[in-house]
């Protein structure tokens, strides 16, 4: 069969993870080396320098690039390393939308690092008529978005809005972050560029820190690769071999943490210590049916608001046995944060306060755990 042919769960496995051609070792060996011997000057076997190309490195790509369904990949140190290499491929003063609600680290990166080079205006982009306006004012170069949000977990119409983009002539990236290949395809539903932080997801097991671009586009990949060769934000050899490992297992762990994070979210919203639980899977949740009919999955990730305010949410966070009270998400393990004071805090107060960031909001990334001993920890915790 052609590897376009195959299920995205074979496609993990088997490309970029093929035997080794000279000792047919079922895992391919890790390249961790730093420089290529060289027939004759300029004669090579199309490795010169690892920062350029690692063998490991290509592999993985090929793989990604296979999930996403993208014909060229990246794979850089981490996904702050990827965002910025997108920003400076940009032509100078470059006008960006960029998502009301993101990760506390992109939205520092373009208000407070990138503003003086890009213009940078935020929107919600779950309200298409609001950003639709917003495109005609600001004729943007990009729109940059994440569904679902961080850590709001609003989802938008990737398919709707990369329709309006392509009628405005405006490159819509879109942080897949929270969902994975496995669960959503923002490619195949029109944007220009996916992005992943490789740290959570892909990889899976908390080990590893690195990002990922994919794309269709030749030209902008081939600006891509100068700017990461030039700047050197390139992935390890030893932790591309790690991620092409944790990929093997994608399918599995996708399927065990949407399955857990249902269980976890009914819980939540039938507690009496619970105001309210956002999550993708539940029919309370304000874009379900979007959910439904744009994913294969409602995710791993959950986020609530507890009755009381920093005191009471402080305490239950220090009351928990088997969630780990850490920032990150993606891993098997089960992670619980408080984004006003880890992953968000560098958003400026009066952002977080209109998004609903608030003392009393919780956010989840649920693990491959057994679902009842996860729902007994946050009970003994909320008791």
């Amino acid at each position: 069969m052609k590897k376009k042919q195959l299920k995205i769960q074979t496609q993990a496995i088997h490309v970029g993870g093929e035997p080794d051609p000279s000792t047919g070792a079922i895992m391919p060996p890790i390249f961790q080396t730093s420089t290529y011997v060289q027939k004759s000057p300029g004669k090579h076997q199309g490795y010169e320098y690892t920062r350029s190309h690692n063998p490991t490195r290509s592999r993985l790509e090929q793989c990604l690039a296979s999930l996403e369904q993208a014909q060229y990949s990246l794979v850089t140190s981490s996904g702050m390393a990827a965002i910025t290499l997108i920003l400076h491929a940009l032509k100078h003063q470059s006008v960006i939308l960029c998502g009301d609600d993101v990760y506390g680290g992109t939205n520092r990166l373009f208000s407070q690092v990138f503003q003086q080079t890009h213009q940078i205006h935020f929107v919600d982009t779950t309200h298409l008529g609001k950003l639709k306006a917003k495109i005609k004012e600001t004729k943007p170069d990009v729109l940059w978005m994440e569904s679902p949000t961080n850590p709001m977990l609003k989802i938008s119409d990737i398919q709707k809005i990369a329709k309006e983009c392509k009628k405005q002539k405006c490159l819509l990236v879109v942080d897949n972050t929270f969902m994975s290949p496995y669960l959503q395809r923002p490619l195949c539903l029109g944007a220009d560029i996916v992005i992943h932080s490789l740290t959570k997801y892909l990889n899976g097991h908390s080990d590893v820190v690195g990002g990922a671009i994919m794309l269709n586009d030749k030209k902008l990949y081939e600006r891509l690769w100068f700017l990461q060769n030039s700047i050197g934000p390139s992935l390890s050899p030893f932790d591309s071999w790690l991620v092409l490992r944790g990929l093997k297992t994608l399918g599995v762990r996708m399927k065990a943490h949407c399955a857990n994070a249902i269980n976890v979210a009914n819980f939540l919203e039938n507690h009496p210590r619970v105001t309210q639980v956002i999550y993708p899977g539940l029919k309370s949740h304000p874009q379900h049916a979007l959910a439904k009919k744009q994913m294969d999955g409602f995710g791993g990730m959950i986020s609530f608001y507890l009755k009381g305010g920093k005191k009471e949410s402080l305490h239950f966070l220090k009351k928990l046995k088997i969630f780990s009270l850490a920032e990150s998400l993606g891993g098997v393990e089960s992670l619980i944060e408080h984004p006003a004071i880890m992953t968000h805090a560098s958003v400026p107060k009066k952002q977080r306060e209109l998004l609903g960031i608030s003392d009393s909001f919780i956010r989840i990334s649920v693990g491959i755990e057994d679902s009842e001993d996860l729902i007994a920890d946050l009970s003994q915790a909320l008791a």
